[in-house]
């Protein structure tokens, strides 16, 4: 865990990706991260226009570039010399382009230390930690697990944590949870509720939740655990009113089924449920057809023994009117409020899990 916020200035590399769901780490880190101050995005097939108002139409004064070298006379202008590159690619299987390592020669070459989320752990790479060594440079692979001597197994120290915890899963990968994760925060904290976020992806990480776990880079045996360690040291070190944690893949993605330890270990208390309906198969997968609302919210329920109280929706794909109408079927359809958090914003979700955490308090 660090505080010392932020650690350096970042430009974000996601070249021919950042249009794409494979450029979701970019995304996250263009609309917030505490760790980095994000400089520009590489990316040569948009450059030239702002990074956040590809991404979502809000202009965040972050520059699409098309090279390092341009990406180094943005930060100089806004006098903040560049510090880091940023991997914001996230390829389906975390693999890096073989064509891609002259970019990253270059961020060496130049000065620039390499933080990356990929499986592929540059730090390995013989040509390029010597580069790095001999510049006096740092490669951190987010993804590289820790040592298993410092991992943990689950003991059921969870019981210990009283505050009210919410697990964010979804009914797809690349949906965003991430990003509705930390909208709820927000909102919880402009409720005058301290929370927490346990990132369990590479992209929280380097958004800077205090936190972190990176789930899918671990010995399976110790997932449980480290899920149970992570909220269980945010509960004591932190005391939260609220603990809320991001979930991974979805419970019956044929590539990345996600979502069993978290309910299992973390022992939410609610679960909140990020859906796509715009979305009719499961994403990079054609010919696997996205299960049911319905269905999933079952097994969700029938697997954790805990209530989905609410579905918070990713416009992708629809218009204005399409989501006003599919926020109406899915709340006739599942008697449950249907929010889009970044349009509606997370009032009206805020005040739904502030009901249920006062019943909790209530019946304790």
């Amino acid at each position: 865990m660090m505080t010392d916020w932020p650690e350096g200035n970042a430009i974000v590399y996601c070249e021919g990706a950042y249009q794409t769901p494979n450029g979701k780490t970019a995304h996250g880190l263009v609309r917030r991260t505490r760790r980095y101050r994000v400089m520009a995005v590489i990316d040569s097939t948009c450059a030239g226009r702002d990074a956040g108002e590809v991404l979502d139409g809000r202009a965040r004064g972050i520059p699409l570039v098309a090279s390092i070298q341009e990406a180094l006379i943005e930060a100089r202008t806004a006098g903040r010399a560049a510090s880091h590159l940023v991997v914001g690619l996230a390829p389906d299987g975390g693999r890096f382009e073989p064509a891609q390592r002259k970019d990253l020669r270059e961020a060496l070459d130049v000065g620039l230390n390499i933080d990356s989320g990929l499986h592929d752990f540059l730090s390995e790479d013989r040509e390029l930690s010597d580069l790095a060594a001999a510049k006096g440079l740092v490669i951190r692979d987010v993804r590289k697990p820790p040592p298993r001597k410092a991992l943990h197994f689950f003991s059921g120290k969870i019981e210990e944590v009283s505050c009210f915890k919410i697990a964010m899963l979804g009914t797809d990968s690349a949906i965003g949870k991430r990003t509705s994760s930390w909208v709820l925060l927000d909102g919880l904290e402009e409720a005058g509720l301290s929370a927490e976020l346990i990132g369990t992806g590479q992209t929280a990480w380097m958004q800077g939740a205090r936190y972190s776990i990176i789930l899918d880079s671990l010995v399976n045996d110790f997932v449980s655990g480290e899920i149970e360690h992570a909220v269980w040291s945010a509960w004591t070190e932190r005391r939260p009113d609220v603990i809320v944690v991001e979930g991974q893949g979805s419970l019956m993605n044929p590539a990345y089924p996600g979502g069993f330890e978290i309910m299992a270990a973390a022992r939410p208390d609610v679960i909140v449920l990020q859906h796509a309906p715009g979305r009719a198969e499961y994403d990079g997968f054609p010919g696997y057809p996205l299960h049911p609302l319905e269905i999933q919210i079952q097994a969700i329920e029938l697997i954790s023994g805990r209530p989905v109280v609410a579905v918070t929706i990713n416009h992708e794909g629809l218009t204005a009117e399409d989501l006003a109408g599919a926020a109406a079927d899915i709340e006739a359809r599942t008697g449950r409020p249907a929010v889009d958090l970044l349009i509606e914003g997370p009032g009206r979700l805020v005040e739904r899990l502030a009901l249920l955490m006062k019943r909790k308090t209530a019946a304790s």
